[in-house]
C-alpha cells in the first residue's frame, strides 16, 4: 500500500477589517504570505471573511437592516475582480492552495460564496452556498448545485461546504460521492 502525500495545512482564524473589503483582502493576502513561508501548502479561510459576516441580519430591528444591507453589498466581492486577482497571486507567490469564502456581489444580489484557488493562482473553484441559514435568508440569494462537486487541486480534490451544509446529508453525499 503506497502512503499518502502529507500536506501541510491551515485552518486560518482571522478577523475582518470591519466594513472594509480592500482592508480585508489586505489581511488575507499578508497571511497567505506568511503561511507560505512556513510551508503551509492549503490554506482554508472563514466563511464570507471578506467583507466581512453580516452579524447585523441577527442583532438588528428589521427596519434598521437596510443601511446595513446596503453597506454589505457595497463592500462585496464580484468575480472576478482586483480583490480575487490579488489573492490568486498571493497564492501563486506562496505555491498554495486557498479556499476562502466571500460575500459575493453579482447584480443586486449578495452570495456565500466560496472560492478555491490552487497553488498557481487560478481560480478553479466558485460555489454558493444552497440555501442560506435562518437570517441569512434576508441578505443572501439562493446558490444553485453547479458548484457542488470535488476539484482537483495541488494538493489533492477538495470540496467545500459553508456552514449548515454540512449538516445537509444531500450535500455531504453528493462530496462523498465525488471524491
Amino acid at each position: 500500500m503506497l502512503a499518502s502525500p502529507i500536506v501541510k495545512a491551515a485552518a486560518v482564524q482571522i478577523s475582518p477589517v470591519l466594513y472594509s473589503r480592500q482592508g480585508t483582502v489586505e489581511k488575507v493576502v499578508k497571511k497567505i504570505r506568511e503561511l507560505g513561508e512556513q510551508g503551509v501548502q492549503f490554506a482554508t479561510f472563514p466563511e464570507t471573511i471578506i467583507p466581512y459576516y453580516p452579524y447585523f441580519s441577527y442583532v438588528l430591528a428589521p427596519f434598521a437592516l437596510a443601511k446595513e444591507h446596503l453597506r454589505l453589498l457595497e463592500e462585496s466581492v464580484t468575480v472576478p475582480s482586483a480583490e480575487t486577482r490579488a489573492i490568486g497571486e498571493a497564492a501563486k507567490e506562496a505555491n498554495m492552495v486557498v479556499s476562502i469564502g466571500v460575500n459575493e456581489r453579482d447584480g443586486g444580489s449578495i452570495y456565500n460564496t466560496q472560492l478555491l484557488f490552487d497553488a498557481d493562482g487560478t481560480l478553479i473553484q466558485r460555489r454558493r452556498k444552497l440555501t442560506p441559514t435562518y437570517n441569512e435568508r434576508i441578505l443572501w440569494g439562493q446558490g444553485d448545485g453547479s458548484g457542488l462537486r470535488a476539484i482537483d487541486s495541488a494538493v489533492g480534490r477538495i470540496g467545500q461546504l459553508a456552514c449548515w451544509e454540512h449538516n445537509n446529508p444531500l450535500a455531504r453525499y453528493a462530496m462523498i460521492a465525488d471524491g
